[in-house]
């Protein structure tokens, strides 16, 4: 069996801002070692569900994926299974 990764989207309250992309990047996608990658948008291709950030006051979408797909050109991630 594969090991299976867990992602969780945010919006991007702060696009715009220096280091946060762009005004049309409004997605946060981190990794559960809490790597972050920022993009316009984000395709969900498994089990998914909403949740509080570790951090209490943020909320996410959840999800399991076995891979993630970045898009650098059109600005999408695509998270998908095995």
């Amino acid at each position: 069996m594969k090991h299976m990764k867990s992602y969780r989207i945010r919006y991007n309250q702060t696009a715009g801002q220096p280091g946060r992309g762009s005004v049309d990047h409004k997605w946060r996608v981190f990794d559960r070692d809490g790597k972050e990658w920022i993009c316009k948008s984000v395709q969900i291709n498994v089990r998914s569900w909403t949740d509080v950030d570790p951090n209490g006051h943020d909320y996410n979408i959840v999800c399991w994926a076995g891979s993630m797909e970045i898009d650098k050109i059109n600005s999408i991630i695509t998270l998908d299974k095995i």
